[in-house]
């Protein structure tokens, strides 16, 4: 019973679920940025608000790793990385290119895996805009992530019962997706079921 034993140390603010996506979509994008080298990536910090407990932090953590084994599945979909490159290669408004990327996430409506899914093209996406000389559109891409979540996807979150209803769905996707992994993407996952386990041990015994 690992699921409801993290969702108790959730109190109900309005505001948890905004932070959390927030905090989550800043994440991904610098896990996406950490092999590139560290002078040519912009400062992110403070653009997004922070987190602020210690179960929301390993929250976005444990999401956040969950969302890297999911993007596997993007990586290999040529479709989906032609529109990446074509966001950061292609003339025009990258806003607008960065729009219909995201409305081919949502084509067929809102699931946690498509949440998932926006926020792995945001990193790989920073990524490309870093390899293609134009690292000020890194903080952009941060920032246009952040506004779709807030007006396209923070009210199913909230309807759905908030980020902490993601985590049967995306770690059952995860598992899906483990006979795929590479050892390094394998021992991630392997890590985040620790941390799930600890975490949850840790708040039964604070709430006992």
């Amino acid at each position: 019973m690992l699921f409801p034993a993290i969702k108790s140390c959730f109190l109900p603010h309005s505001d948890t679920d905004e932070r959390i996506g927030a905090a989550l979509i800043k994440e991904v994008i610098e896990e996406e940025l950490k092999e590139i080298p560290s002078e040519d990536v912009p400062p992110l910090t403070p653009l997004t608000v922070q987190v602020k407990t210690e179960q929301e932090r390993k929250m976005v953590t444990q999401l956040g790793i969950m969302i890297r084994i999911i993007g596997d599945k993007v990586r290999d979909d040529k479709e989906f990385q032609d529109a990446i490159d074509g966001v950061a290669q292609g003339s025009g408004s990258k806003w607008d290119r960065f729009k219909e990327v995201a409305d081919k996430v949502f084509e067929h409506g809102i699931t946690w895996e498509r949440i998932a899914v926006l926020f792995y093209v945001a990193g790989k996406l920073a990524v490309r805009m870093v390899e293609a000389h134009l690292p000020q559109s890194v903080r952009e891409i941060l920032m246009w992530t952040v506004d779709f979540f807030k007006n396209n996807l923070l009210g199913w979150i909230r309807e759905h019962g908030g980020w902490i209803n993601s985590f049967s769905e995306l770690a059952a996707v995860s598992m899906h997706s483990v006979s795929s992994m590479n050892s390094h993407t394998g021992g991630l996952f392997i890590i985040f079921i620790a941390g799930l386990v600890l975490g949850s041990f840790i708040t039964w015994r604070l709430t006992r």
